[in-house]
């Protein structure tokens, strides 16, 4: 990981690259000058304490927030000045599963495929359905659904149109165990088609996939390192960084 300013000389590609990012809400700086960058295929964990301004960077990504200040670009294109392609690019895992509780499982996905015009509609939503174990209620509301198994649906969603960038907002947040394996797994499978950028607090599952490792707070970027760091020195430096939140 590095500063985009850096490693223009066409030696590697960058799939995002972020520049003096800025966001404020009202009166409250929440990102004061973020800059870094992701290889294609790369994998970043981002770690902070609550209010730190995790998500917020993560919804700029997602464009879902417009940037006060700074450049931000995904797979080539500026989030803020061309957006569509941005959101075709991506696929996004967050607490709200965005989701029609009203419609089936299958009535989701095809709405989606649709929007994303996926070619083998029905192929890929059967095969999403069997690998995060939702085949038997794919014709069920979803507001029948109990959390994990939304959060599951949420995933298939997410990778439906297969997304060249994933962003990931707790991904493990609300799982129960088995929903945990099914999603590790799912990760395992496709951990060489997607680049990745992940906000957790668990320190555990943000090693084990990190390529690249970054701590947030207050808003500015305090640690960066790639992969490579183990579990005891990682945990004494977010130790000094994140004091509302368990080492796991």
């Amino acid at each position: 990981m590095s500063d985009p300013a850096d490693r223009r000389d066409g030696a590697t590609s960058l799939e995002i690259e972020v520049a003096g990012l800025r966001k404020t809400f009202g009166r409250r700086e929440v990102l004061k000058g973020l800059s870094f960058s992701l290889e294609r295929g790369g994998f970043l964990s981002i770690f902070g304490p609550n209010g730190a301004g995790k998500t917020t960077t993560l919804r700029v990504l997602a464009t879902l927030l417009t940037a006060g200040a700074g450049t931000v670009r995904v797979a080539g294109h500026d989030v803020r000045d061309d957006p569509m392609p941005v959101r075709r690019t991506i696929g996004l895992i967050s607490h709200n599963p965005m989701l029609y509780l009203d419609l089936t499982a299958h009535e989701n996905l095809r709405f989606y495929a649709d929007m994303y015009g996926v070619d083998d509609r029905e192929a890929r939503i059967t095969e999403l359905l069997e690998r995060l174990e939702l085949s038997h209620r794919r014709h069920d509301v979803v507001r029948t659904y109990s959390k994990g198994m939304r959060q599951r649906l949420a995933i298939a969603r997410a990778i439906l149109h297969r997304p060249r960038v994933l962003l990931l907002d707790e991904p493990h947040s609300g799982l129960d165990p088995r929903a945990v394996d099914i999603l590790d797994g799912l990760l395992a499978e496709i951990r060489d088609e997607h680049t990745f950028v992940m906000v957790t607090h668990n320190i555990a599952k943000g090693l084990d996939w990190g390529t690249d490792l970054m701590i947030i707070e207050a808003g500015r970027i305090v640690y960066e390192h790639a992969a490579g760091v183990d579990h005891a020195s990682f945990s004494a430096v977010y130790r000094e960084h994140v004091h509302d939140g368990s080492v796991l």
